[in-house]
């Protein structure tokens, strides 16, 4: 069976959010369009308690964007966002929640990012998703959503790694590009890990 991954379409996000990625509305209606030719859909959200260690604001004298190093890994530090229960960390109003058939949380740990969808970024701890994904019968995965270099690109390769057959439709994703080329690095990085790179209207004749 195939599954379409929803990644991360919450408010903090999307212009106007604490974290917006350029662009990032104009992959929602693509998100709506697909999920009616998956007969699995689910969603993830970033869910940041306050004092989430990959937040800027909580390293007195560090700036947004700074790298530390967070409990032995390296750590982009970022604006606050998407912390649990506020508007910010909400799903996006526009987005079609009536296929959505699970919701999973990630980077709630405080002392750990969690940029993939299925781990944290030291692989210390699962979401659950790939054990839940394979319980149904899952066998490839189709991920979408945002960010194209961060939480898509770590959950592409994980889900490779867990032995699904993975797609990234990079159409329906869209990236921060900190330093010039991240995107174009990101997309590269899964190709090479045997991702295949499709755009949303290459998906009707795979279903």
């Amino acid at each position: 069976m195939r599954a379409l991954v929803l990644t991360d379409l919450q408010n903090d996000f999307l212009p106007g959010g604490a974290l917006a990625v350029p662009d990032g509305d104009s992959v929602i209606p693509v998100a709506n369009r697909l999920q009616p030719l998956f007969p699995l859909v689910v969603a993830t959200q970033d869910w940041h308690p306050p004092n989430h260690g990959s937040f800027a604001a909580n390293h007195p004298g560090k700036k947004v964007f700074e790298q530390i190093d967070l409990n032995g890994l390296p750590q982009t530090l970022w604006p606050v966002h998407c912390v649990q229960g506020t508007p910010g960390a909400e799903l996006t109003a526009g987005l079609d929640r009536a296929r959505i058939a699970k919701i999973f949380h990630k980077g709630s740990d405080a002392e750990i990012d969690s940029y993939s969808v299925f781990f944290d970024n030291g692989h210390r701890r699962a979401t659950g998703l790939g054990d839940w994904l394979k319980a149904k019968g899952v066998a490839e995965l189709f991920v979408c959503g945002l960010a194209t270099d961060y939480c898509v690109k770590f959950s592409t390769l994980d889900a490779v790694r867990l032995g699904f057959k993975t797609y990234l439709i990079e159409d329906a994703c869209r990236g921060i590009n900190l330093k010039p080329d991240d995107v174009k690095k990101a997309i590269a990085e899964t190709l090479r890990a045997g991702v295949v790179v499709v755009q949303s209207t290459e998906i009707g004749g795979r279903i």
